[in-house]
This record gives C-alpha cells, sequence and structure tokens, in this order.
C-alpha cells in the first residue's frame, strides 16, 4: 500500500489563493495526476478555501486553514480543517438548476459542483473544528516520488 502525502497551512486570506494553486500544480505534478484531475481537485479546494474565508469566521483575526492532500490506493484523499463556525458542506441543499438565470438564488452552486466532482464528501466537527474529508478515485496509477511533504517545504 503506497501512501504519498502532502500537508500546507494558509491563512484566512483571498490572496492566499495563489498559494493554493501553486501548491495544488506542485501536489498534482508530483503524484504524475492527470491535468484534468489536478484541476477538480484545485477547483474544489478553491471552492471550500474562498467559503471558508467569506463564511466561517466572525471576527477579522487572523486564522489558519491546515490541508492535507495524500494519495492512497488510488485515491486521492483532501482533508481541510479550519476554527471556523460549524458547517456540513455535506447536508446542503442542492440548489435549484432548473430556474432562469435572473431568479436564481445565489449561493450553493459551489459546493454543489465539488459534490459533483468528488466520489465522497464526510464532515465532521471535532474540538471546535471543522474538518472536511473529500475522496476523488484515481484511475491512472501513482508515480509520485516524495513521500510525507510539506508543499511549503523548498
Amino acid at each position: 500500500m503506497t501512501r504519498i502525502a502532502y500537508a500546507f497551512e494558509l491563512k484566512n486570506d483571498l490572496a492566499e489563493l495563489d498559494r493554493l494553486c501553486q501548491n495544488c500544480e506542485t501536489v498534482g505534478a508530483s503524484l504524475g495526476l492527470s491535468k484534468k484531475l489536478i484541476f477538480e481537485m484545485n477547483l474544489a479546494l478553491d471552492e471550500l478555501f474562498t467559503n471558508i474565508i467569506s463564511y466561517a469566521f466572525q471576527d477579522n483575526e487572523e486564522h489558519i486553514i491546515k490541508i492535507d492532500i495524500a494519495a492512497e490506493n488510488n485515491k486521492l484523499k483532501l482533508r481541510i480543517e479550519d476554527d471556523g463556525i460549524p458547517f456540513d458542506p455535506a447536508m446542503a441543499k442542492a440548489p435549484d438548476l432548473a430556474c432562469k438565470i435572473e431568479k436564481c438564488k445565489i449561493g450553493g452552486l459551489g459546493i454543489h459542483l465539488i459534490k459533483n466532482l468528488m466520489d465522497e464528501i464526510r464532515y465532521e466537527r471535532v474540538n471546535e473544528t471543522n474538518i472536511l474529508y473529500l475522496t476523488k478515485q484515481i484511475h491512472t496509477p501513482l508515480s509520485g516520488k516524495n513521500q510525507n511533504r510539506n508543499c511549503d517545504e523548498k
């Protein structure tokens, strides 16, 4: 059983989106993921990160959002952790996709997209911490070389 894992932390600041994208690209390339899978991973994490920054914190303090990316047994496993208010995206209602664009409610499309991109979504609230687990089947063999590393290490 090969397990290849990466971890990094981001501040609750939209300026960190560039670093999130760079880390996704680095991890994806290290794992030998397809461009499509790297795009899907980046899209899901971008959406979740943006939602956390936009809705999870009720103060103006700095918070840390932890992201772990692992590949194991042909599955890509993402773990996102924050200390914001409780929210389970897996329980979010599906948006009304049949409505006309000018009458649709804002919100919910990003979570709907994530639910469709990922094979599994699971949420836990542990010690005042939100933990979201996302799993996606990998259909090509992994070719990662570096195991268990921090993405920000040089």
